[in-house]
């Protein structure tokens, strides 16, 4: 996957100062929940982003790019 996508210019790339700091705060956010809440909490996030966002072509490439990942393996 490249690190920009030419039609879109969806960053794939490394791009968030201190990852680990960001990391770590976006865990915090869900601790203690059950479940069930930080599964919510984590669609209320991307909505809130997505609107942030509000490019639909920009959008359906982060969809396309995410579910390339797929799911982590262990």
């Amino acid at each position: 996957m490249s690190e920009t996508t030419k039609e879109t210019g969806l960053r794939l790339a490394p791009n968030i100062a201190d990852p680990d700091g960001f990391y770590a705060e976006l865990i915090a956010l869900h601790e203690g929940l059950p479940r069930e809440d930080s599964e919510a909490l984590n669609a209320r996030l991307v909505l809130v982003l997505a609107n942030h966002v509000g490019d639909r072509e920009v959008l359906r490439a982060a969809f396309a790019a995410a579910r390339l990942q797929g799911p982590p393996t262990t």
